[in-house]
C-alpha cells in the first residue's frame, strides 16, 4: 500500500507555513500518543505523523519532498525535478521488457523516439536491478528540527537534560548540554542525530530549537528579565532597600524615595548570562500594593497623613 501523501497525513495544505505545519504536529501527537491514545491504531498512526512532521518540518527536505514525491529519499542532489518527472512519465508509458541482468528497458516509447534504453543505465537502478552504472549511491540524512521547551530556571543554568523525541522507528532519549543562558529561539545542534543515511552515508543532524516557557513570576525578553516589584505605600515614599528573586538567588534594589507605581528599577547583568558577551539585565517594575483591611491605627494614620498633606495625584505635573 502506498504511503499516505504527508500533507494529508498532518492535514494541512501543500502552501502550509512552518507554523501551520508544527501547530498540525502537535495537536494530532497529543491526540495519538499511545500513552494517551489506547485505541489500536494509535501507535501507527503517531509514527506516520511523527514521519511526516520530520520531512515537512525541514525546508530543505520539504523542497525535496515537493518536488520529488515519494521517490526524495532515493533522488540524487544533482537531478533536476522537471527531468525527472518526465522520466517517469516515460516509464510508465512504456512498455518494459527484462533485460538479462534484471535491469529494466525500454523495448518502445517516447524517450527521444530510442529503443532499447537501459533505465538502469540512466537512473541507475533506480526501478530495480542494476545497470552498468550501479544505483545512485550514498545518500547523507536530512538535517531534523526538534522544540526543547526550558523554564526560565533552565535557560538560566544550562547543564545536561535527558530528551525523549518520537519518530517513525519509535521514541530516541538523547542526553543535551544546555548552555547557561540560552535564548528563546536559540538552536542546539546534535551532530549525527539527524535522519540516517543510505548505504553508510552519514546521519543528519538534530536542531533542538529553545522554547522557554511562560513563567508566574519572570518576564523574558531577550536576554533580560522583568518582574514586579510589590512596594508599601511608605516604601516608595520614602525609600528602602528590597529583596528581589531572580534565577540566580536573591538581589537587593534600592528605591528611591518618592517612586510611583510603573517605575522600573534595573539591576544590571541579573538577567539570563551571556557566554559570549555582556549578560541581560533584570527590570524591576514597581508597583504600589495598599493593605485591603487596616487596624484602627493605621486607619488614623491614613486620616492624619490625609490631612496634612496637599499631594495630589491627579495634578497636572
Amino acid at each position: 500500500m502506498a504511503a499516505r501523501d504527508f500533507y494529508e497525513a498532518l492535514g494541512v495544505p501543500r502552501t502550509a507555513s512552518q507554523d501551520e505545519i508544527q501547530q498540525a504536529y502537535r495537536k494530532l501527537a497529543r491526540t495519538y500518543h499511545p500513552d494517551v491514545n489506547k485505541d489500536p491504531g494509535a501507535e501507527e498512526r503517531f509514527k506516520e505523523i511523527g514521519e511526516a512532521y520530520q520531512v515537512l518540518s525541514d525546508p530543505k527536505t520539504r523542497r525535496r519532498y515537493d518536488a520529488f514525491g515519494a521517490d526524495f529519499r532515493q533522488v540524487p542532489e544533482d537531478v533536476d525535478p522537471e527531468t525527472w518527472a518526465r522520466a517517469k512519465a516515460g516509464a510508465g508509458r512504456a512498455r518494459s521488457g527484462r533485460s538479462r541482468d534484471g535491469g529494466v528497458r525500454f523495448t518502445t516509447g517516447d524517450f527521444s523516439g530510442a529503443e532499447g534504453i537501459d533505465l538502469d543505465e540512466l537512473f541507475g537502478g533506480m526501478f530495480g536491478g542494476r545497470g552498468a552504472r550501479g544505483g545512485w549511491g550514498p545518500i547523507p540524512g536530512a538535517d531534523q528540527e526538534a522544540e526543547l521547551e526550558l523554564t526560565v530556571e533552565d535557560a538560566y543554568r544550562g547543564g545536561k537534560r535527558a530528551l525523549t523525541l518520537a519518530g517513525p522507528g519509535g521514541p530516541r532519549t538523547f542526553e543535551v548540554n544546555i548552555p547557561a543562558g540560552v535564548t528563546d529561539g536559540q538552536r542546539i545542534r546534535l551532530a549525527g542525530q539527524g535522519g540516517q543515511g543510505s548505504e553508510g552515508a552519514p546521519s543528519g543532524d538534530l536542531y533542538l530549537v529553545v522554547r522557554i516557557a511562560d513563567h508566574p513570576r519572570y518576564e523574558v525578553d531577550g536576554r533580560d528579565l522583568r518582574v514586579r516589584l510589590p512596594l508599601a505605600p511608605w516604601e516608595a515614599a520614602l525609600g528602602a532597600n528590597v529583596a528581589v528573586d531572580t534565577p540566580g538567588g536573591e538581589a537587593k534594589v534600592k528605591v528611591p524615595p518618592g517612586t510611583s507605581s510603573g517605575r522600573r528599577l534595573r539591576l544590571r547583568g541579573r538577567g539570563l548570562p551571556n557566554p559570549r558577551g555582556k549578560p541581560g539585565d533584570l527590570y524591576a517594575e514597581v508597583q504600589i500594593m495598599v493593605p485591603s483591611t487596616l487596624t484602627d491605627e493605621e486607619r488614623q494614620l491614613f486620616e492624619r497623613l490625609a490631612t496634612v498633606s496637599n499631594f495630589d495625584p491627579r495634578r497636572p505635573r
